[in-house]
């Protein structure tokens, strides 16, 4: 949507083929429903938060970042509002605000849109010529593809971008899930199915034992794992799971160090010394985490704070501070909230979006090989790269 109107803004005729019954049916669902539009921060910072292929978007971000996504929203009649960590929603938080404006915009500037799904992108000697779809052939000077990965099939994104894209001699780096949530094998998992910790700090290892991600925040405990924003942050920097292995760490009191929450554990042991330990546990940790620390523990809950011995209380301090959670993988692809992998990039022109491979073919959003941290950032890559996409694709037209 915001490749048609770019490109029709720039004096091209448009049409926009979407087999969908809705436009913007992905879009609707991002950010729980309330579209995390983009993240309120420098270009610098943009880039720092896209681990993969970052340098490619210099261009495109240069030419429409963050404040421009938010201008062009405003404009287009949808107030909005930065929340904690720069990002950026409706003031309304309503997706279907901003899927109706994009509508309302194309509706203005004349885009046609055809509920039609694209079978083949045709072209001749490596010139784009038209676009076949399921229903009939459409001619044109130039295309842009913006299929989106493999997440989320129901919402359309089933991959067809990549066939398209390597019929047409391009290098697709083999997608997979990112920021996805993680399996793991560890059985305290599914006992503490549900718990939400908040305020804690967490770290991902690899094989080797150095710190891949380290980061403070929200995370969640599932019946096959663990999810929740930092998680989905941490899927991120995994990858390579076949020859890899992680595990992850959790500070359960990043406030404290390690000296200050003995000092407290030892207070809290000598007021209460007559009390059960799994009391003492109860204070520190939610209740559906305390008999899973007394068991990483090996200490009876019923032992009275008196019997505690240093090493005992030793192993509580290490385990708060150091909580283990191995990890065996991410859950499937269709489950991941973007794809990583997609189009080798450098097939692409990163001025223009165009393909090296076809002329006046254009490349944008989630079917190239780039993704970002969560927090508004892969949609900050979806406007710009649509946007530059379609002015390349119109001047193309009019050339």
């Amino acid at each position: 949507m915001m490749a048609a109107i770019s490109a029709a803004e720039n004096g091209a005729e448009v049409t926009l083929l979407e087999p969908n019954e809705r436009l913007g049916k992905k879009l609707n669902i991002t950010g729980k429903g309330r579209c995390n539009v983009t993240n309120n921060c420098t270009v610098e910072e943009l880039l720092a938060n896209v681990p993969r292929n970052g340098r490619f978007l210099y261009s495109v971000f240069s030419r429409f970042n963050s404040q421009d996504t938010m201008n062009f929203f405003e404009k287009a009649g949808v107030p909005l509002k930065t929340e904690r960590g720069n990002r950026v929603f409706p003031q309304s938080d309503r997706s279907f605000d901003i899927s109706d404006a994009l509508r309302r915009q194309m509706n203005r500037l004349h885009v046609k849109w055809e509920r039609d799904r694209a079978v083949h992108i045709t072209a001749e000697e490596d010139v784009v010529t038209g676009v076949e779809g399921e229903k009939r052939q459409y001619a044109a000077d130039a295309v842009v593809l913006a299929t989106g990965g493999v997440s989320y099939p129901g919402t359309g994104s089933t991959g067809d971008g990549y066939r398209m894209a390597q019929e047409l001699g391009h290098t697709i780096v083999d997608p997979v899930g990112s920021l996805v949530p993680l399996e793991s094998d560890d059985p305290a998992c599914g006992k503490m199915q549900g718990l939400a910790l908040k305020n804690v700090e967490l770290t991902a290892y690899n094989r080797k034992n150095k710190a891949v991600f380290r980061e403070f925040g929200e995370m969640l405990f599932t019946h096959f794992g663990v999810s929740g924003p930092l998680v989905l942050s941490a899927s991120a920097h995994l990858r390579n799971w076949d020859k890899e292995q992680y595990r992850l760490v959790i500070d359960l009191k990043p406030a404290l160090d390690e000296q200050k929450l003995e000092t407290r554990i030892l207070r809290d042991l000598t007021e209460q010394s007559n009390r059960d330990f799994e009391k003492i546990v109860a204070g520190l940790v939610p209740h559906s985490m305390v008999d899973v620390v007394l068991d990483k523990l090996a200490i009876d809950g019923t032992l009275k704070c008196h019997s505690v011995t240093k090493q005992q209380r030793r192993a509580l301090v290490e385990l708060l501070k150091k909580f283990p959670v191995s990890v065996s993988g991410p859950r499937p692809v269709r489950e991941a909230i973007i794809t990583s992998g997609g189009i080798k990039v450098g097939e692409v022109q990163p001025a223009t979006m165009e393909s090296k491979k076809v002329t006046g073919l254009y490349l944008a959003g989630e079917v190239l090989d780039v993704d970002a941290y969560t927090g508004g950032f892969n949609l900050q890559i979806a406007w710009a790269t649509g946007r530059q996409a379609g002015i390349s694709a119109a001047k193309s037209e009019v050339e």
